[in-house]
């Protein structure tokens, strides 16, 4: 009992110790007297990384580079664990100025919140026009992180090379149906309130989803459904493990790709339910693709 009692204390003096020793690298290197944020939230995490703000916890960092990608999180930034369950001895013994939440992580607020002062920042929502919203998002993360002046000039600079990216597209370009999968037989399709709807509308291209969606703007369907559409097939990686060994037997998806108006194209992840950082990616891989036909 007593030796497990020893291990537990210190087990507990090196998760301070690696979290003060996390702190205080961070604070060596951006010594600009901006306020030192964590968060767990990804679509922030990737704002505030674009701003150049202080960003020194986040949770699932392995997660982030699966999903998101870029920009990528600085190596000074610890990780957090779990974004539903943070370490919450890590956390405290990195003492973030303040944490920053979405509405999904909201409920744990009230234990955040004796660590550091805690704002929330909402995206997507059934009655949010999603690009007004993501400019507010970006201006209202500028303020937290007292990167006003960045926030502005990566609205400006994001939207303007969707313009020019928009000038690249070829003529006659199809409805697009953009897909993520979700199993072998079943995938997100999204359409209206979600970011890639988005993108497609600042390019000035046609989703080929018109079928109802959630606040994050994708329908859960069977691949079957599909077929009903009309359109080119855009895939977003990454697939789940299993799916694109299955993918390649499948009868249903061979005659789906058949239909579909030109090659179905395979984009490297983007994540969904991102912001700026995500939809200028996601423009970028977009029309690359489509300019390379």
């Amino acid at each position: 009992m007593g030796g497990s009692l020893v291990r537990h204390a210190v087990r507990r003096w090196v998760i301070t110790l690696v979290a003060w020793l996390a702190t205080t690298s961070v604070v060596a290197a951006t010594p600009d007297g901006a306020p030192r944020i964590a968060t767990l939230d990804w679509t922030i995490a990737e704002t505030l990384i674009a701003l150049d703000a202080r960003l020194v916890g986040l949770a699932q960092i392995d997660g982030y580079a699966a999903w998101v990608g870029e920009p990528a999180v600085p190596t000074s930034v610890l990780d957090l664990g779990l974004r539903a369950q943070p370490n919450l001895e890590q956390l405290a013994g990195l003492a973030p100025d303040r944490l920053a939440l979405s509405p999904m992580f909201a409920g744990l607020a009230p234990r955040l919140e004796t660590i550091a002062p805690v704002t929330t920042f909402s995206l997507y929502g059934p009655d949010a026009e999603t690009w007004p919203a993501i400019r507010r998002l970006t201006r209202e993360l500028g303020a937290f992180a007292d990167r006003e002046r960045e926030a502005e000039a990566l609205i400006a600079r994001s939207e303007a090379k969707i313009d020019q990216l928009a000038q690249r597209l070829p003529a006659g370009t199809p409805p697009l149906i953009v897909v993520q999968f979700m199993d072998s037989r079943h995938v997100r399709v999204f359409g209206e309130n979600g970011l890639y709807h988005a993108v497609l509308e600042r390019l000035g291209l046609e989703n080929g989803w018109t079928g109802e969606t959630n606040r994050w703007g994708f329908s859960l369907v069977g691949l079957e459904s599909l077929a009903r559409l009309d359109g080119r097939l855009v895939v977003v990686r990454p697939y789940p493990v299993g799916v694109a060994r299955s993918l390649a037997d499948s009868a249903l998806w061979t005659r789906l790709s058949s239909r579909s108006h030109g090659e179905v194209i395979e984009l490297d992840p983007v994540w969904s339910f991102g912001a700026l950082p995500s939809a200028t990616r996601f423009a970028e891989a977009l029309v690359e693709a489509l300019d390379a036909d």
